[in-house]
């Protein structure tokens, strides 16, 4: 059975700490990347940013976690999450072309800290101006991996909040680049995730994994890591092992697989992007910090 590990709500988090135990288990310019990225002017320090990979997101009372620094032809600036973090449905709704969303231009804040009682600090703000969710359905996307693993959404960065974003995923830095051929069984991965379920706990947030392969047409990665992704790490972060952006968490397997999840890949969900989000020149941007694993 394949679930969405879906925006943590502050309602459901007796309802969500009795599923995890049932499953036991970014200043500085950055240089453009050859295709897959452009500067942006202006980041903040990579040690003074507050928006970045990996920062909490609460859309309409729901948490999920931010993946990737994205740019535009105008300069706009956005942070990526999961589409389902703006659902409406439940952690079920698996196919993106039934589900249901909040509208564009839903207002989106960036939080740091909280914990299961008592909400965050308020760090900015922005609106949603891209699912792919709402996309596929305007589109009439009948495929079906397609509209499985098509779980990717851009929330736009308010203006007065710009000079506190920076690119750089916390702890392991990039990302380098974007990974177009997918892993193979045992391939490295690394992510970063922040799910308030950890109430602040930072050190659980890097996480060291291994893929076992690439499916659903290449839509999809399934991963294991040290820690799985839980309710709240919804939309994180992966790079491969050489740091370039791999993907989005999704889902979360209890079977066959319990405890994997699966991550959306990002260069298909960015192509679909670009192709139908209306944002021109969308592009991912590169962490202003090298790359460093956490093993080789």
């Amino acid at each position: 059975m394949i679930v969405r590990p879906s925006r943590r709500s502050r309602r459901g988090v007796r309802t969500t700490l009795a599923a995890l135990a049932a499953t036991a288990l970014a200043g500085a310019a950055v240089l453009a990347s050859a295709g897959s990225a452009t500067a942006a002017p202006q980041w903040a320090p990579a040690g003074d940013a507050t928006i970045h990979p990996g920062v909490q997101m609460y859309t309409g009372g729901g948490q999920c976690t931010g993946n990737f620094v994205f740019s535009d032809a105008a300069d706009n600036v956005y942070v990526g999450y999961a589409a389902h973090c703006a659902g409406t449905g439940a952690a079920t709704d698996t196919d993106g072309c039934q589900a249901g969303s909040l509208p564009l231009g839903t207002r989106v804040e960036f939080v740091k800290g909280g914990n299961l009682l008592f909400p965050g600090t308020v760090l900015g703000e922005g609106t949603l101006a891209y699912s792919s969710w709402l996309a596929m359905d305007e589109a009439g996307t009948t495929d079906a991996n397609t509209c499985a693993y098509n779980d990717f959404a851009l929330v736009k960065v308010d203006a007065d909040d710009l000079g506190k974003v920076n690119p750089s995923i916390p702890f392991f830095g990039g990302p380098t680049g974007i990974n177009t051929t997918g892993t193979r069984p045992t391939d490295r991965v690394y992510s970063y995730g922040n799910s308030s379920l950890r109430a602040g706990i930072t050190l659980l947030s890097p996480k060291i994994g291994l893929s076992l392969g690439t499916s659903g047409g290449g839509w999809t990665h399934s991963v294991y890591t040290l820690t799985p992704g839980v309710p709240g790490d919804s939309g994180s972060a992966f790079v491969d092992g050489q740091g370039r952006a791999l993907g989005t968490l999704s889902t979360l397997a209890l079977a066959p697989l319990p405890a994997s999840n699966g991550v959306g890949d990002l260069s298909r969900e960015l192509a679909f992007a670009k192709q139908h989000s209306g944002i021109a020149g969308l592009s991912l941007v590169d962490g202003t910090e090298p790359f460093k694993p956490l093993l080789p």
